[in-house]
């Protein structure tokens, strides 16, 4: 009878313990049947146009350590994951990108550091680059930008998708091509307000709204026409207070690409509509370079890697206590 009893018991435990497991399992499970993915590990990708010896400041300006993989981005990752409708060469290649795993539901942030007190990133600013990269079909990630030496930054965005490839993620290249358009049609509408530095994170942030509600819309069966877009993101603008500092020029140029977000898989997804709120609120309120304001800003791998030990610890007593009856 007491054997009875403590079978009963230890299925008991045993029922409870694989539930506590299943809810992360499936939401892993989940995430990886979309468009959107995030990362299992941190890498920092070297831009190719970038001497070795520079290596080891980067590496410290990007706040890496041995943890990362170490990878180069080439002119033929960006003819690949940018366009392939260039004459990029491997000496263009100058910015170099750091990105790790950050807690579920923490969107994307970016943090642009300084070389040597310069920023270099002389274009593209960190908001442009968490939108995007959330449009792209990436997620609940940091990214950190740098150069040795001033660029504009576009090629930054080939050292993500880079990353996220060697991680065995695939980012559907009509996602990432979209993604990159919106990049462009942004910013003549960020370089007219340079003056404003609470512009960029106002613009993405009514950017980021609008493509939420297209693919809410979508996922409703419902196809909006290109005035209901311009519409959606005339009134986005409109709550974010920047509509008067936003032409119609600009406008039609955003919403050319919102017109192809639409059509794009990721629109499809309702892990994206989730996701980009989050990302839309890292970008609405910040201003200047840096995102993630966490002193380790990389800490959440070490957390990541904490929850992977529990849960082969607990698989390890869920096998002991099958063995007991087996």
């Amino acid at each position: 009878m007491m054997f009875k009893s403590l079978r009963r018991f230890t299925y008991s435990l045993l029922a409870i313990l694989l539930a506590s497991l299943s809810v992360p399992l499936l939401a892993k499970a989940d995430g990886q049947s979309t468009t959107t993915h995030t990362l299992n590990n941190s890498y920092v990708v070297y831009g190719a146009g970038v001497a070795s010896e520079h290596y080891a400041d980067l590496d410290n300006v990007l706040g890496t350590d041995s943890n990362f993989k170490k990878l180069t981005s080439t002119a033929s990752d960006y003819r690949k994951y940018i366009s392939d409708s260039t004459n990029t060469t491997d000496a263009a290649m100058i910015s170099s990108v750091a990105i790790a795993p950050g807690d579920p539901g923490s969107g994307v942030k970016v943090n642009i550091k300084d070389y040597n007190g310069s920023n270099n990133i002389t274009t593209v600013t960190a908001q442009q680059y968490a939108l995007v990269a959330q449009m792209a079909g990436v997620t609940d990630v940091t990214i950190v930008v740098t150069a040795n030496r001033p660029v504009s930054g576009e090629a930054a965005l080939t050292g993500v998708y880079k990353a996220f490839a060697a991680d065995g993620a695939t980012l559907n290249t009509t996602n990432t091509a979209t993604a990159n358009q919106m990049l462009d049609a942004t910013q003549d509408a960020i370089n007219a307000n340079s003056d404003d530095k609470t512009y960029p994170g106002k613009l993405m942030a009514a950017v980021g709204d609008t493509t939420k509600q297209i693919a809410q819309e979508k996922q409703d069966g419902n196809s909006l026409t290109t005035d209901q877009i311009a519409k959606l993101l005339e009134e986005a603008l409109a709550k974010r207070g920047i509509s008067e500092q936003t032409t119609t020029n600009q406008v039609n140029n955003i919403v050319n690409v919102l017109v192809n977000f639409q059509n794009s898989p990721i629109s499809s997804s309702s892990k994206y509509v989730s996701n980009v709120g989050n990302t839309i609120n890292n970008v609405k309120n910040s201003t200047g370079n840096l995102m993630n304001k966490a002193k380790n800003w990389a800490s959440s791998l070490d957390t990541k890697k904490a929850s992977e030990t529990a849960q082969n610890w607990f698989q390890k007593l869920i096998t002991w206590i099958q063995s007991l009856f087996s």
